[in-house]
């Protein structure tokens, strides 16, 4: 559960403008997740979000901009649980999820700034990837059949 809960929370912050652990925590409970802002606070500090500044004088949760090894493992971890299959008709990647885990399968594939990786689009189940030439999309196939058996 906290591994699809730190995924849906990385698709949040990516989506919308979450200022604070209170609106995180709506954020969470309108998606089915029942949090507290407690939950919501040691998640953040999990995750290493971190806050920067938008328009308005506001301000947003970011994930934390350096590189960091353990960040990395989030994305591998939510990679693994949420991939069923593959397959590539040209650039363009086509993954199956598990049902509801296409957003966040997606974000995940999207933070890893793979370079051959133009973009991503998801559904409940089914993500498309956008990627830079058909040589390109074997090689992020590569990558992801070698995450996903390494987690067998």
């Amino acid at each position: 559960m906290k591994v699809s809960r730190h995924a849906k929370i990385i698709e949040l912050i990516s989506r919308y403008d979450i200022e604070t652990q209170e609106e995180l925590a709506e954020y969470l409970n309108r998606a089915g997740f029942k949090v507290t802002q407690a939950t919501v606070s040691r998640d953040i500090r999990d995750l290493k979000l971190t806050k920067v500044s938008v328009s308005g004088g506001k301000q947003k949760y970011v994930i934390h901009s350096h590189e960091e090894p353990g960040m990395n493992e989030k994305y591998i971890r939510v990679l693994r649980d949420g991939y069923v299959s593959m397959d590539m008709a040209q650039n363009i990647l086509v993954i199956k999820t598990v049902s509801g885990m296409a957003m966040a399968v997606a974000a995940a594939v999207d933070a890893m700034k793979w370079n051959e990786v133009v973009g991503c689009i998801a559904g409940d189940d089914t993500i498309m990837c956008a990627i830079r030439t058909v040589k390109d999309t074997a090689a992020v196939m590569d990558k992801i059949r070698k995450i996903v058996s390494k987690g067998e």
